[in-house]
């Protein structure tokens, strides 16, 4: 699942290359460019709550599990 997200946010920002070096941008025309750096942030924070919830809450869990503290 996690590859899946990083093939589709690398063919979104090789397009942008692509559309970049063909000027296709401009400061009125930059949609895609835009929709790439939203992907990468929702990734981003979507990466971060998974973090938290697996490897700091998760953490915490198993060790009170042991009875460790």
């Amino acid at each position: 699942f996690h590859g899946f997200h990083v093939l589709i946010g690398t063919i979104f920002l090789a397009v942008c290359l692509i559309r970049l070096l063909a000027g296709d941008f401009t400061p009125q025309k930059h949609f895609g460019f835009e929709a790439a750096a939203w992907y990468w942030h929702f990734v981003d924070v979507v990466w971060l709550f998974l973090f938290i919830c697996i490897y700091v809450w998760g953490h915490g869990a198993s060790t009170m599990a042991h009875g460790a503290h």
